[in-house]
């Protein structure tokens, strides 16, 4: 049983910052990718950021150079740093990780509950 928990989620201001975390816990071998996704009330969830094993990470065109993607795999832990916020960064922010629970080449997908976003004055 793999568990992910999201935290650090809040209201913040336009043009503020968050860090937002995802601690993956239980039956992990290793993670090959950590991803962030979105989903903005009414809108069907959106992919935000992601970050391989290798070190290599993608944004989606519209948090380019404001969000940075990082992963701490000693602690089964992605963040996702936000600045530069805009209210149509409003959204639940959820976290996905592909990940074995064995040392065979096999990857299951594992999603949190989310964490609520907030950009408003």
């Amino acid at each position: 049983q793999v568990q992910l928990v999201e935290s650090g989620g809040g209201l913040v201001q336009p043009g503020g910052s968050l860090r937002l975390s995802c601690a993956a816990s239980g039956s992990i071998f290793s993670i090959d990718t950590m991803d962030w996704f979105r989903q903005a009330p009414g809108k069907e969830r959106e992919f935000v950021a992601t970050a391989t094993t290798t070190g290599s990470t993608d944004y989606a065109d519209s948090v380019k150079g404001r969000f940075t993607i990082s992963r701490d795999d000693a602690k089964n832990t992605a963040y996702l740093q936000m600045n530069s916020l805009k209210a149509e960064d409003t959204a639940i922010y959820y976290c996905q990780i592909q990940a074995r629970i064995s040392p065979l080449p096999f990857t299951y997908t594992y999603r949190g509950q989310g964490t609520q976003v907030t950009v408003s004055s």
